[in-house]
């Protein structure tokens, strides 16, 4: 369940902090987000497909990861970004 090439653009381009911006922590977040969004609903109609579902873990996994090492490093910007994704209700 991986995303299109122009998906990627767009999310890069909307959370790139300059252009080209492909490893900075938000732009991870936001590609990883997004993986994690389209597999959820891939497991409301395959609710057996197990192989899928250990993938979805590890990418929370390394999401949740991601996110603490961007709270810890500049506070400001992991709330903009949150704030942004929707994560944390």
């Amino acid at each position: 369940m991986s995303i299109t090439a122009e998906r990627k653009q767009a999310l890069i381009s909307e959370h790139g902090r300059e252009s080209g911006d492909t490893g900075s922590p938000e732009v991870q977040i936001a590609i990883l987000t997004d993986r994690i969004v389209t597999l959820t609903e891939h497991f409301k109609t395959h609710a057996k497909d197990n192989h899928s579902r250990r993938g979805l873990l590890m990418m929370v996994n390394k999401r949740r990861s991601l996110l603490d090492y961007l709270k810890r490093k500049d506070t400001q910007r992991y709330l903009d970004l949150i704030a942004k994704l929707g994560l944390r209700k």
